[in-house]
């Protein structure tokens, strides 16, 4: 599922043939005669007009293509600025990051290298650091923002709580982990394979489907241990696969993904009892879903799902209380996440394939903007601040976009074709 670093699009120096030396590939050259146009017309690559700190809402977009993230003001539909960080991240924390982010010092948690990084909302620096022994990682802060949880897939099988609180003295530390390897997994799996993870609006409970084992299992956030593990069964003959889920806003259901038969499946959960989920219905392409269903995301109301369906580029859209598929949304391209603003008025798509972020109008199902972001656009989140104007100066922007940065980018774990720049160990 992931490029070589020959085929990396964070590592310039290689051209699509495969050929490597020190000098740019001409794909690069050819986009630079665009981006330096742009460095004389600063505009497009940053605003540095902006008061800091902004307390504007926003919605920010990780470019995997160059290492910079787009910042979106959802007042507007307007792309306001990029800034160069250096890295990307496929799958950052979105759950409740929208409501919790409204200080500069907050921080914006995502999924980078091997283990998951803080980055400060107003100046984009780093604040933290944990390596969590693999590439494949998924997070959530809690709603009350004390803590992040990780899920970790192969080889580590792990889950940790993370102290997230930016004015203890523990911040940034592992307060609490799960090995869970003992468990075992299909086949010669190592493990279960926890893959992504979920938290209940009342941060009392936290999902994670487990890839490899059939399961989805259930954790109490404090004391951080298992609470419950329900099996998953197949629609079909082969194994069930659960890998991404969601719980609506109003904490009554849960949405997840599966990666089972040719297509992929979805299915709908009971959260009544929010210690021991119960599925209640399952839908498939005969539904009418799209293919390949990797993450999703519900309104505020928590009557619709949106399901990012990149095998047939489009988004389903799932009447919950129904159970049954409402629309498609064709996007033209690939998309694997989305986020709302903090007001979850709006539902942003970056559509992977395209270098653009689709907007949706959750009260009439449409898509009513398209906008021109980064190259190869994957994870997205957003906050009731905007960074700091001046914290990426418009020349590095350029520099980043041009491939000519000092050191790579630090690379995320994705599906598709963008910057994984490691090989998960099976």
């Amino acid at each position: 599922m992931c490029p070589s670093r020959r085929d990396d699009m964070l590592y310039p120096n290689s051209n699509s043939s495969g050929d490597t030396d020190a000098g740019v590939s001409r794909r690069r050259m050819l986009a630079g005669g665009v981006t330096a146009g742009v460095v004389a017309s600063a505009g497009c690559v940053g605003n540095d007009e902006s008061p800091s700190p902004d307390t504007s809402p926003t919605v920010f977009v990780f470019n995997t293509g160059d290492g910079t993230v787009s910042l979106i003001d959802p007042a507007e539909d307007s792309v306001v600025g990029t800034r160069d960080i250096g890295r990307s991240s496929s799958f950052p924390s979105n759950q409740f990051t929208p409501t919790l982010t409204d200080q500069v010092t907050d921080s914006l948690w995502l999924n980078v290298g091997q283990g998951v990084q803080a980055l400060e909302v107003d100046s984009l620096s780093e604040t933290s650091r944990t390596e969590t022994g693999s590439g494949a990682n998924w997070l959530e802060q809690t709603p009350d923002g004390a803590y992040v949880i990780v899920s970790a897939r192969e080889p580590a099988h792990r889950q940790f709580r993370i102290d997230a609180d930016a004015d203890s003295e523990t911040f940034g530390e592992v307060t609490a982990e799960i090995d869970r390897s003992p468990e075992g997994g299909r086949g010669d799996r190592s493990g279960p394979g926890p893959c992504d993870v979920t938290i209940h609006p009342d941060g009392e409970y936290a999902y994670v489907p487990d890839l490899y084992n059939d399961t989805l299992t259930v954790l109490s956030v404090d004391p951080f241990e298992i609470t419950a593990q329900i099996d998953v069964d197949p629609v079909g003959t082969g194994a069930a696969r659960p890998w991404m889920g969601t719980v609506a806003p109003e904490g009554e259901t849960l949405l997840v993904e599966h990666n089972e038969g040719e297509t992929g499946t979805e299915s709908i959960w009971d959260l009544s009892d929010p210690a021991m989920p119960v599925e209640r219905a399952r839908l498939t392409a005969a539904d009418g879903l799209g293919s390949r269903p990797l993450t999703n995301e519900i309104d505020a109301d928590s009557g619709t799902g949106y399901v990012f369906t990149p095998g047939s580029n489009d988004v389903t859209v799932i009447d919950l209380n129904e159970a049954t598929v409402r629309t498609r949304l064709d996007l033209g391209g690939a998309a694997f996440v989305g986020t709302w603003d903090p007001s979850h008025s709006k539902l942003y798509v970056p559509v992977q394939t395209n270098d653009e972020v689709a907007v949706i109008d959750p009260e009439t199902d449409d898509i009513v903007d398209r906008l021109s972001v980064g190259a190869n656009p994957y994870g997205a989140t957003s906050a009731r601040v905007r960074p700091a104007a001046a914290s990426t100066p418009s020349m590095q922007v350029a520099i980043a976009r041009l491939g000519l940065r000092a050191e790579p980018a630090q690379t995320t774990y994705c599906i598709g074709n963008c910057a994984c720049g490691h090989q998960l160990q099976q």
